[in-house]
């Protein structure tokens, strides 16, 4: 869909943005705050290759470029992604070889530190307008992330676990 205004005319996003196989980063699913994060904000980004960065940049979505860090290198697109659980909580799935769990609020920061073997995704586009300026921020809709599992977890994963009562006192 097109909006015209004034002059100017606007591209109004819809089509959520489904990624197979999609390499994510910079992943602050704790919402930390940091150097380049207000605490409270979940979010991470998705490398993508320069002709689909092009296509949705021309479509508005908020395309940013990683800077070379070897002049023999090409500047990396990234889309950023929020994750709210606000209005419209995002879907995330944990597959491991023990089948599939899906995380809540709560427990979703487990993914900032998980070994991920592969993700599936599905944006949801918001179109935003402030001051005259316009363009489509990237919200997390569903997520599929298929754990990378340590072979001795699989290995020791029927074991009942026990406490074994320590004694911290000396003789």
């Amino acid at each position: 869909m097109i909006k015209r205004k004034g002059e100017k005319m606007t591209v109004i996003v819809k089509a959520n943005l489904s990624i197979e196989n999609a390499r994510i980063g910079f992943r602050n699913f704790d919402g930390k705050e940091g150097p380049y994060n207000v605490k409270g904000r979940r979010n991470f980004v998705v490398f993508l290759d320069t002709p689909t960065a092009e296509d949705l940049k021309k479509d508005g979505w908020n395309i940013r470029w990683l800077t070379p860090r070897d002049q023999d290198e090409l500047p990396q697109a990234y889309l950023p992604v929020a994750v709210s659980f606000q209005h419209i909580p995002p879907e995330i799935v944990v597959i491991t070889s023990l089948g599939k769990n899906n995380l809540k609020e709560e427990n979703v920061s487990m993914l900032d530190w998980a070994e991920i073997q592969e993700v599936d995704l599905t944006l949801r586009p918001y179109n935003w307008e402030v001051s005259g300026k316009t363009g489509v921020k990237a919200y997390l809709k569903k997520m599929f992330i298929t754990i990378v599992e340590d072979p001795f977890e699989a290995k020791y994963r029927d074991l009942p676990s026990s406490v074994v009562p320590f004694d911290d006192e000396e003789d």
